[in-house]
């Protein structure tokens, strides 16, 4: 029987539709529900609902459930229907009545909220710390190539000179920029939703600061309806600032695919970040660059779930708010692998200088002899038509 079961039996296929991927997803948020529990219990010491002895003997089981876990020797089994049940079911086993307390004052809608929340706030930090290292060598990368030319595209073909140090500037100052979001996000997220149980409060007097304090959390989300009101909306906006990031590894992606282009040669891929064909032996495929660049597409589609599972439902808890834990938790995933990479392909990214420098060709000071027209006083617009006859295009011969 369930830990929520009141009735007698219940339909095979209502359980299998209700209890969904939770046993799958959940095992990423172990060690986050663990620690929740382990500052509820001390909390409920605090208050007088367990002893100390007690508190101490729930942590000590969290404990070796999370290093049972860090060896992948704890499972959620199928019959247990989530990891908050499977932790529970453990505690009864090993400290019987004693496990039957660690869930006083608290719901499931709580539990599996601030679970969710640490996992948030410790890979947002991760992302962070990401990208703050992808800034940091774009950087590297644009100091080291800051005066090297390179043809700037519009509409696919040649137009201006630049520089092979701004290009890879531009990246930086967008990682920068992107930084700001992300933080932003995080101390918005960073807000301790355990103790506001199924989103009207506990009839206990609780200690959430206590909790707060010993999660690390910045401060305490106070109206317990905003903290069900708040799922699905955090999340969505964690993966939007994700998206933006990738949205830049996107264009970094297409950019370094074109550029390495054979027919262009303006950059060349290590040998160890392309892949082949199955049947054409002389293929160097840049398939990184092409997953990278799809990376966004696949987030977006998750972001797409957590703004709309929500929409329509009135305030409080609703089980369909259960779906928006896998979007994030997959979108997560899939943003720091993307971020991770692309540092791997930088590193190996490497510049053909004599490609670039044969790359500048005449057409590309077609505004600079325009410009120097004018500072000798001829009106611009007769100036761009006399530049403009220079590189009329020659009629085709039969």
């Amino acid at each position: 029987m369930k830990l929520w079961q009141t009735t007698d039996s219940l339909d095979s296929r209502v359980e299998s539709f209700t209890t969904g991927l939770d046993p799958e997803l959940d095992h990423e948020i172990i060690p986050y529900d663990c620690a929740a529990s382990i500052a509820h219990a001390s909390m409920l010491a605090s208050i007088g609902v367990l002893t100390m002895d007690e508190a101490k003997s729930i942590k000590d089981a969290l404990v070796e459930i999370v290093e049972l876990h860090e060896k992948d020797q704890f499972h959620v089994a199928y019959d247990q229907e989530d990891g908050h049940t499977a932790i529970e079911i453990y505690l009864v086993e090993k400290l019987g009545d004693t496990g039957k307390k660690v869930h006083t004052g608290r719901s499931r809608n709580d539990q599996v909220l601030t679970a969710v929340r640490l996992y948030e706030i410790e890979a947002m930090h991760r992302i962070i710390s990401q990208v703050e290292t992808l800034a940091g060598k774009f950087g590297q990368f644009a100091s080291k190539y800051v005066d090297l030319p390179i043809p700037g595209y519009t509409h696919t073909r040649k137009a201006m000179p630049f520089t092979v140090g701004q290009w890879a500037g531009a990246f930086q100052d967008s990682m920068n920029d992107n930084l700001i979001l992300l933080k932003a996000t995080l101390s918005v997220v960073d807000q301790n939703p355990l103790g506001t149980g199924a989103g009207y409060g506990v009839p206990l007097p609780v200690d959430r600061e206590l909790t707060t304090g010993l999660l690390g959390f910045s401060k305490v989300m106070s109206n317990p309806m905003y903290a069900q009101n708040s799922r699905g909306k955090f999340e969505a906006r964690i993966l939007n600032d994700c998206l933006m990031v990738l949205y830049d590894l996107n264009k970094f992606a297409s950019d370094v695919i074109f550029f390495s282009l054979p027919d262009l040669g303006y950059f060349t891929l290590d040998s160890s970040l392309v892949t082949g064909s199955s049947i054409m032996p002389h293929k160097q495929n840049p398939d990184v660059l092409e997953l990278l660049r799809a990376s966004i597409h696949q987030v977006a589609g998750y972001e797409y779930q957590l703004k709309n599972i929500p929409l329509n439902l009135i305030s409080g808890y609703h089980r369909d708010l259960q779906v928006t834990k896998e979007p994030i938790i997959r979108g997560l995933k899939i943003s720091r692998d993307a971020i991770g990479v692309t540092s791997v392909v930088l590193d190996g990214l490497q510049v053909n200088t004599e490609q670039l420098a044969g790359s500048m060709t005449d057409e590309l000071l077609s505004v600079k002899k325009v410009m120097d027209l004018v500072k000798s006083g001829m009106p611009f617009r007769d100036a761009y038509r006399k530049i403009a006859e220079l590189y009329k295009p020659e009629k085709p011969t039969d």
